[in-house]
């Protein structure tokens, strides 16, 4: 476990989580915003779309996601930096099959919400901006949380999809997964079993603190 490409492979996975749980919560919390308040042509469309990472196989994901952002890619092309075979595009992929998991959690939440509330922040002058940051957030919060948890709980654990766009070199953007699979391959069950264990123990924690900062923003 002390290993530096295992500590790198635990590194990337729980960073990257982490960091792509976080970009997706804010994400998800406009896309579902957008898909509860407002009307607009090809809105079914878009909901649709908002699924697409549930009906992909993973590996299919991380092809696509590969072929798009290669430096000769549709997307690759155009940025300044490297996407495909490096960190960035372990992001990427994180954020690919999280994301759906933040705008279903928060999208029925928004549609409880009691639109008086927000009439009467505005009859008493508040602006758009502080009924947003006063009224509708402090209401979210619970599911932001619980949102988070899902998109990271997904991401951290992720493997087809990362694997065809991160390049897997190790100690630089091979994950812990990968690692697992490594060692599996190699016959080494021990190393691949004290893999499995760390990382079942820091999801347990973190999910737990995670859980436990969602009970106390209820109470």
């Amino acid at each position: 476990l002390l290993d530096s490409r295992t500590l790198a492979a635990l590194g990337l996975s729980f960073g990257g989580a982490l960091l792509a749980a976080a970009v997706n919560t804010v994400a998800g919390l406009g896309i579902a915003w957008v898909l509860v308040r407002y009307r607009f042509p090809g809105r079914a469309l878009f909901d649709a779309i908002v699924d697409l990472p549930f009906a992909l196989p993973t590996a299919v994901a991380g092809i696509a996601l590969a072929q798009v952002y290669a430096p000769d890619g549709w997307l690759g092309r155009w940025l300044p930096f490297q996407v495909a075979y490096a960190k960035p595009g372990v992001l990427v992929a994180m954020m690919f099959v999280g994301l759906p998991f933040v705008v279903r959690t928060l999208q029925p939440v928004l549609q409880d919400l009691d639109p008086d509330i927000e009439d009467a922040a505005a009859s008493l002058g508040a602006t758009a901006a502080q009924t947003f940051w006063q009224v509708t957030l402090p209401s979210l919060r619970p599911a932001l949380i619980m949102a988070f948890t899902l998109a990271f709980a997904r991401a951290v654990g992720e493997y087809g999809s990362v694997v065809f766009i991160a390049g897997n070199l190790p100690g630089k953007t091979e994950i812990a997964p990968l690692l697992v699979v490594g060692r599996l391959e190699q016959y080494d069950v021990a190393g691949a079993t004290a893999v499995a264990v760390a990382m079942l123990v820091a999801s347990a924690i973190l999910l737990a603190v995670m859980q436990r900062g969602s009970l106390r923003v209820r109470h």
